[in-house]
């Protein structure tokens, strides 16, 4: 008789689709996943996980997953071997970069490759490895540079990013984030909406602002605005208080430099003025400014809303701004700095700043002249960089964890440049709308086949909190780690870089004292050095990457509050002072006063987040998308009746660059003159993932510019809300042209 015993394992680990990281327990049947839950054990998600996570166990086992590595042929893709795959790439890179340098490289980085440190830690050894003018872009120049930058205008350094202290707050204020369907972005916070619902069970209040009455808005109170208009709302805030005298001016003169000139910059945005822009009554302005110098703890929180408009990098200065003048910066309940807690933290950040502002003065984009942020290059321009003859022209491009086709303006443009490029490789476990383009499609591991520890998220923990994670399987295939792809890539380029040389000599030596450098080695001295850690034996009971997945697989929680009273170790500039007076703000400033609309395009669009939807990412899970669920745009009820379209038409929504069909709902729960369109969508049947072509969509970024001049100026951010345009309706027997 057949044995048919089965050996079923529960795993604990946690989710890293998006920020909050909750706890999950993974069933594991014979070496299989077969499902995910909430981990109730967890001290901070307590048992809660969204569709997403529990969904995962679909990609991690999806039929349409490329575990082989793949060439593209005239024929289609075919299997390849790992070395004849990588020999191949090395070779023709060594060429490229033998006749045309290092500055013929491009690397563009995707969303989920913040999620795993090995990653990151690879494509920056890789990047810096190769040699002075390679191309590198990530999906910040999406998401969040002008954040970035706007603390290193304020702070000195990028990395001292402030977060609303939800613990302790008495008042929140949102503008352009939903984070009960996000579940929270720049801000680590398991079942964030039960948070904010504390915030009002303890008597305080949640004010959300933004063009859509969103989820979140919907749950606590909404103050509708038109959208990218946020920097104005803030200039006003800022001129109320300075007004009516509600400004602490010696406290803030013992923090920052440069308060009589901020104030003098606000004098003209009286409410009265701004709401032409805005469209908020000047009285609710006014209470707004009111409450938040009043209240002993109040904070502004600002997302990716207010970073991928026109002025992304003001809007996000004026939020700090704001919380400063207010005197929210740096208190308990305020707007707080996250902090690993490491030895030399202010030394740190000083050297770190000082470098960061030496590269964002001294680097350019070849194409626009856009300066360095956080060692990157606008994306937005990555076609033009590949399609355009000369001196650094990207000859040979690498993509990992991304989608730039759907997730970048112009995508269109971006499919051309794919294919001119004298080599394209892809680190992926799908066939996309821009791996499908790629001379080579290598197979990586999702994130339950790969040891974890959330580097990047640590700064962001409202509670202060550690967690590592083993693999819960083996990869399937082939598919393999992006940090081994990449070494073992850069083992067979010694000879075109002295730093790679230098890697395999170091290696080599390392492996004959019996030690083999593992980007694991690098998380587990961060984790032993920061808060909590055992400092290499010196406290006993500290922690280690082996202890946390060991020890405390849940978790562990490190302290209940973020400190306060820390700004003058977060700050890089040598003063420790907060510096609010800059050029290149009051140019903002003026740019954004003299701004003229174009005629044709009564309308703004605006992005939005969806509860089954990540990106472009996850249209391919049977749960997500029960339903025939596909992509709709939100419209107001009044302007669907002046352009008599009813719920379910289909309309064309044009702007100046580009036109795409989508069907809309009708509604009241959106400012007039807006319509929302979810991104990601517009799968095409180019690539392998089934499920997601026949859902297919629109891809919204076509209505977006990736000409230089549309690219914020400051940061390299891409415009994509607030963009002008117009709706017509689609006569059913007409085909609508997806480009003008």
């Amino acid at each position: 008789m057949a044995d048919t015993t089965t050996n079923i394992e529960h795993k604990v680990t946690f989710c890293r689709i998006c920020e909050p990281l909750c706890g999950m327990v993974a069933t594991v049947e014979d070496g299989r996943l077969v499902a995910l839950r909430p981990d109730r054990d967890h001290p901070l998600s307590t048992g809660f996980a969204c569709q997403k996570g529990i969904a995962f166990t679909e990609v991690v086992n999806d039929a349409d997953r490329v575990t082989m590595p793949l060439r593209r042929t005239p024929a289609g893709f075919e299997q390849v071997g790992w070395n004849e795959a990588l020999t191949d790439i090395a070779e023709r890179l060594s060429r490229i970069v033998g006749e045309h340098g290092p500055g013929a490289v491009g690397w563009y980085m995707g969303n989920p490759g913040a999620f795993s440190y090995a990653h990151v830690m690879s494509i920056l050894a890789f990047i810096k490895g190769l040699g002075r003018g390679t191309h590198f872009y990530t999906a910040s120049s999406q998401d969040t540079n002008s954040r970035l930058m706007a603390s290193q205008l304020l702070y000195g350094t990028p990395i001292s990013v402030p977060i609303p202290d939800l613990n302790r707050t008495g008042l929140l204020v949102v503008i352009g984030a939903n984070p009960v369907v996000s579940h929270g972005s720049f801000l680590t916070a398991p079942r964030i909406k039960d948070r904010m619902n504390d915030v009002v069970k303890r008597g305080g209040r949640v004010v959300v602002v933004d063009p859509r009455r969103t989820e979140t808005a919907a749950a606590f109170e909404w103050c509708g605005i038109v959208p990218d208009t946020d920097a104005y709302l803030l200039l006003s805030l800022l001129q109320v208080m300075f007004d009516e005298n509600l400004v602490d001016a010696r406290r803030i003169g013992a923090q920052a430099d440069g308060l009589g000139w901020l104030r003098a910059l606000v004098a003209s945005f009286a409410p009265e003025t701004t709401q032409r822009h805005t469209g908020i009554d000047p009285d609710v302005v006014r209470a707004l400014a009111r409450d938040l110098a009043a209240t002993p703890r109040a904070a502004i929180y600002g997302r990716l809303g207010t970073c991928v408009g026109r002025h992304g990098t003001l809007t996000s200065y004026l939020i700090d701004v704001v919380n400063l003048v207010a005197g929210n910066l740096d208190v308990p309940g305020g707007s707080v700095f996250g902090s690993l807690g490491l030895p030399g933290q202010r030394l740190l950040n000083l050297v770190m700043g000082a470098v960061l502002r030496r590269t964002y003065r001294r680097r350019r984009s070849r194409i626009g002249g856009f300066r360095s942020v956080i060692g990157s290059e606008p994306a937005a321009l990555m076609a033009k960089e590949m399609l355009t003859p000369g001196q650094r022209q990207i000859r040979a491009m690498f993509i990992s964890a991304g989608n730039p086709v759907l997730s970048v303006p112009n995508g269109p443009e971006l499919e051309s440049a794919l294919e001119s490029v004298e080599l394209s490789v892809a680190l992926d476990f799908y066939l996309t709308e821009t791996t499908a383009h790629c001379d080579y499609v290598l197979p990586v591991t999702t994130m339950y086949e790969r040891d974890d520890f959330p580097l990047t998220f640590q700064m962001f923990q409202a509670t202060p909190f550690r967690q590592a994670t083993e693999a819960v399987v083996d990869p399937p295939g082939q598919a393999r780690q992006e940090w081994q792809i990449v070494a073992d890539l850069i083992g067979r380029l010694t000879g075109q870089s002295t730093v790679f040389a230098m890697f395999g000599t170091a290696n080599r030596l390392l492996r004959r004292a019996g030690i083999e450098f593992t980007p694991r080695r690098f998380a587990d001295g961060i984790i032993r050095v920061c808060a909590g850690g055992d400092r290499f034996g010196l406290r006993r009971s500290g922690l280690t990457f082996d202890r946390l997945t060991g020890e405390y697989a849940h978790g562990k929680v490190i302290d209940a509050n973020l400190a306060t009273g820390v700004l003058g170790s977060v700050i890089g500039y040598p003063k420790r002072r907060i510096r609010l007076a800059h050029d290149d703000i009051a140019a903002e400033i003026a740019g954004m006063t003299s701004r003229t609309e174009p005629e044709g395009f009564p309308l703004r669009m605006i992005g939005m987040r969806e509860t089954r939807s990540e990106n472009s990412w996850m249209h391919n899970a049977p749960l997500l998308m029960r339903g025939d669920r596909g992509q709709h745009g939100l419209i107001n009820a009044d302007d669907a009746a002046e352009l008599d379209i009813s719920d379910g038409d289909e309309v064309t929504v044009s702007s100046p660059y580009g036109r795409i069909s989508v069907p809309v709902c009708v509604t009241k729960d959106i400012v007039p003159g807006v319509i929302a369109v979810p991104h990601g969508w517009g799968h095409k049947g180019t690539g392998g993932w089934r499920l997601a072509n026949r859902a297919g969509g629109s891809n919204v970024n076509q209505l977006t510019s990736s000409d230089p001049d549309d690219v914020e100026a400051l940061s390299g951010m891409a415009w994509l809300t607030g963009v002008p345009v117009r709706l017509d309706k689609v006569d059913p027997a007409l085909a609508v042209p997806e480009k003008l």
